[in-house]
């Protein structure tokens, strides 16, 4: 069954017994994670109602406080000036009157969580979300303070290659879940599915069953196409794994099912989206596994006519990608971010 985090929040949960702050990780205790589903209900059952009526600075330091109670954490004397404000949760709070975001001097962090809370006219809490920074990106229409990655092979790809032998032991952990043990995974913006780990392949079984997509044919919906593209080929990979029905949903990774990002090459540079391979957060429905476990299938591929034929697999876990493949350093810029958000958002 799934976990049942009301043991875990309040003043009498398992955070409060620990006797950790805002500010201390929980890396060696992920029972104490909260995925981002149970964060937004056990935030929004403590707040909504609540009245902010208060200048700017206490109304800031009265809803902090208020985060606390309802989570288990000790209320400091002083709150720290961290990025974010709980560390510890990895999430940022805002303080909405209007749909107009504003974020300011500070890129948006893929991995972090925002927490959204919407007041009436009279200041009262109405309404609340959270969401991670790689969808609130997506509804950014300037992508200014937005930092993607890309990457490409050290030296030319004439062959297939397994980068890692094996994934990491918290993935083998993480999957071997007691059977019938369900996972509700937030894809942004109030939908949610449910991912089954029953089929789970190790890395070396998955490469056997991704090698055998070398040599098909992939319909090529046109140059300026990329993601169509993209689509062909996760479609042809949920197939062949048997995960059935391909679903566009955008999120990461492609195939939940089998921790599995896709990438479909046809030129050299690699554009991996605002995760980096080697980053050491957890995944959010699932803290026992980092976004460095996750494992990347990049699949080399050559223009005929109006196919794309697939020529050559690498795989490899997040951790080992830059071994083989070497990073493009961006540019960030910091400014001031102003992001609308949409009108049924706190709906």
């Amino acid at each position: 069954m799934p976990k049942d985090y009301s043991t875990v929040v309040g003043q009498g949960g398992a955070l409060a017994q620990s006797g950790k702050s805002i500010y201390d990780p929980v890396d060696e205790n992920p029972g104490y994670f909260l995925p981002i589903g149970e964060l937004e209900k056990v935030l929004r059952d403590g707040l909504l109602g609540l009245d902010l009526n208060y200048p700017l600075r206490t109304r800031s330091k009265v809803l902090k406080a208020k985060i606390c109670d309802i989570l288990g954490y000790p209320v400091p004397k002083s709150f720290k000036k961290t990025k974010p404000r709980f560390p510890g949760q990895d999430f940022d709070t805002y303080i909405q009157k209007s749909n107009n975001l504003q974020i300011w001097n500070e890129e948006i962090v893929p991995t972090r969580r925002y927490v959204l809370i919407r007041l009436d006219e009279s200041s009262k809490v109405v309404g609340l979300r959270v969401i991670v920074g790689e969808v609130l990106a997506k509804l950014d229409p300037t992508g200014t303070l937005t930092k993607k990655y890309q990457a490409k092979s050290r030296e030319p790809v004439t062959c297939s290659v397994l980068v890692s032998r094996s994934d990491s032991y918290t993935v083998r952990e993480a999957i071997a879940a007691p059977p019938g043990k369900t996972l509700t995974i937030s894809q942004g913006l109030g939908s949610t599915r449910t991912p089954d780990f029953s089929r789970f392949l190790p890395i070396e079984r998955l490469y056997e069953k991704l090698l055998t997509l070398v040599g098909t044919r992939l319909v090529d919906p046109g140059l300026d196409q990329e993601r169509n593209r993209g689509a062909a080929l996760h479609r042809a990979v949920c197939l062949t794994l048997g995960t059935g029905a391909y679903i566009d949903t955008g999120s990461f990774p492609d195939v939940t099912e089998q921790l599995l990002e896709l990438k479909l090459q046809t030129s050299p540079t690699i554009d991996l989206g605002l995760v980096s391979p080697d980053d050491s957060t957890p995944l959010d429905f699932l803290p026992k596994v980092k976004h460095c476990d996750v494992r990347y299938g990049v699949f080399y591929g050559r223009l005929t006519g109006t196919k794309v034929q697939i020529e050559h697999l690498v795989l490899t876990k997040g951790q080992d990608f830059f071994s083989f493949f070497q990073r493009f350093e961006g540019k960030v810029v910091n400014a001031k971010l102003q992001i609308p958000l949409p009108r049924d958002f706190f709906l």
